[in-house]
């Protein structure tokens, strides 16, 4: 029940926002990646690609889950805070051939740094990363929540910059993953950097 309340409210906020898309939503099997705090409008703008969003087995992670199904996505439950290799291993699977939407700081942080997730996964399927940020004229900032999170006013007038796909090489070292993961965290703190 709630769940069900929480995305039946969430939905009806949306639908009062203006989103503006700077860039091109992808065509093809990716990998999109944003920040945690900013993941709400991200998830309803991308909502019409009919995507795979992974989402934490946890409390939150079932409210969020009921949202997602709600807009339509296809709902793989994984956190590399709970069995890490398993959610991996699903990102993976699902990347080979659909659109799959993650937060690479979370589900808990630290925020705005990103894990090896979302590029792994990225670099084994085979597919590229695609980066979003999110700007809004009027949000309500959480700022006790770990990712500081943003939830847009009713009306808000919100941009989405999206990045050019971003190719990650077959064939990379560790060490040339981990300078791609630092690149993608530098990435998306530039992105965007002009608000709407």
């Amino acid at each position: 029940m709630k769940s069900a309340l929480a995305s039946a409210s969430i939905r009806a906020l949306a639908r009062t926002w203006s989103v503006h898309i700077e860039g091109r939503f992808p065509t093809g099997p990716c990998i999109v990646a944003f920040w945690h705090g900013e993941m709400l409008p991200v998830w309803f703008a991308f909502r019409a690609l009919r995507p795979v969003a992974l989402v934490s087995p946890s409390t939150d992670g079932a409210i969020l889950g009921t949202l997602l199904s709600d807009w339509g996505y296809n709902v793989v439950k994984g956190s590399s805070s709970r069995g890490g290799k398993e959610a991996l291993q699903i990102l993976v699977d699902q990347a080979a051939h659909n659109v799959v939407l993650i937060t690479p700081d979370g589900p808990r942080g630290p925020a705005h740094i990103a894990k090896p997730g979302a590029i792994v996964a990225a670099h084994r399927a085979g597919v590229p990363l695609v980066l979003v940020r999110m700007r809004a004229t009027r949000t309500k900032i959480f700022t006790r929540s770990w990712d500081k999170f943003q939830l847009p006013l009713p009306f808000a007038q919100i941009t989405l910059h999206v990045s050019a796909p971003i190719e990650v090489p077959a064939f990379l070292s560790r060490e040339e993953i981990d300078g791609v993961i630092a690149d993608v965290t530098e990435h998306l703190h530039r992105l965007g950097s002009v608000t709407c």
